[in-house]
């Protein structure tokens, strides 16, 4: 059946959010769909949808639902038509998709770390003791803590630019954002330094952008294969299978990192105690066709490591 490509009087519609981070990604992925076609930007619209994760600043995520609060509208979109793709931080996915929606799609990885940002100092061990840290992200919060105790770490959420703001104001005096939207945006400079696995694994899936479509859209299905980066969908499927396995949400302090290795795959996770008191880490390898199943196995493993409350909240 010949696929139709979308044109001026009919575009491919691009859904995404609203923050310059998010719209550089979709303007990825129209550049990239444009060179791989041969089409002027006129064959595609990028449709912002304004999410409850964009509107609530001041309430940290897991208080008003967790992941799923970054993409609900967007897929809703989908799912009723108004749009035909979606443009998603893949680390800022469940590991489900609703029914009749399928993630399958990412682009090269960038860089996974994360970066470092403090007018004060170069890194984490040259903060001075009782320093105040901004984050959002209970990864960070808890492996902060876990390497350093001494700190205090204040709610920080926000975009980029809020974030940089909120550093700016005095609020904190130093935070962290991930080394791949500040390259995205082209901002590189704003980071003191980059915090390697060694120190601090990424969140599962960092650095990658994955695009969401409809099981039934032959249109999408048949460009989308022309941007799809093999290397970066088979870490995918080993992170996102340890994601699954260890139930991970917002909610929940992971870490993970599969790289490509002498041919296989190299998984390193890492779970917390969101108070930062206790971490258990594990790694392994696998060959590549064996990637989502191994993924699944070292989750599985470091859960009944970590046994019953491991994730429980504990009183301040």
């Amino acid at each position: 059946m010949a696929i139709t490509l979308p044109s001026p009087a009919s575009p491919l519609k691009i859904g995404t959010r609203g923050s310059p981070l998010a719209l550089a990604q979709a303007h990825e992925t129209r550049a990239r769909l444009m060179a791989a076609f041969d089409l002027p930007e006129e064959a595609f619209e990028i449709v912002v949808i304004n999410t409850i994760a964009d509107r609530v600043l001041d309430r940290a995520l897991k208080e008003i639902g967790g992941k799923g609060l970054f993409t609900k509208e967007i897929e809703d979109a989908m799912l009723e038509g108004r749009i035909d793709i979606a443009v998603h931080s893949t680390k800022d996915m469940g590991v489900e998709q609703p029914e009749g929606l399928v993630l399958d799609t990412f682009l090269p990885r960038e860089d996974f770390r994360d970066a470092f940002i403090s007018p004060k100092a170069k890194g984490i061990k040259d903060l001075a003791e009782g320093a105040v840290v901004g984050t959002s992200s209970l990864r960070r919060r808890a492996q902060l803590l876990n390497y350093r105790p001494d700190l205090k770490v204040v709610e920080f959420r926000g975009n980029v630019q809020t974030r940089l703001k909120k550093l700016d104001d005095g609020v904190a005096e130093a935070t962290f954002l991930a080394m791949a939207g500040l390259n995205r945006l082209g901002m590189q400079e704003v980071a003191q330094s980059t915090i390697e696995p060694e120190e601090m694994l990424p969140a599962v899936a960092q650095g990658a952008i994955g695009i969401e479509h409809r099981v039934d859209d032959s249109q999408a299905i048949h460009m989308l294969e022309a941007l799809h980066d093999k290397a970066t969908g088979e870490q995918m499927a080993c992170e996102r299978a340890f994601l699954a396995a260890l139930d991970g949400s917002c909610e929940t302090p992971i870490g993970g990192l599969a790289r490509h290795e002498g041919g296989q795959i190299w998984l390193r996770g890492e779970i917390l105690r969101p108070d930062g008191s206790e971490s258990i880490k594990g790694e392994d390898r696998a060959p590549i066709e064996d990637a989502a199943e191994m993924g699944w196995a070292l989750g599985k493993k470091l859960r009944e490591q970590a046994g019953e409350g491991f994730f429980d909240w504990l009183d301040d």
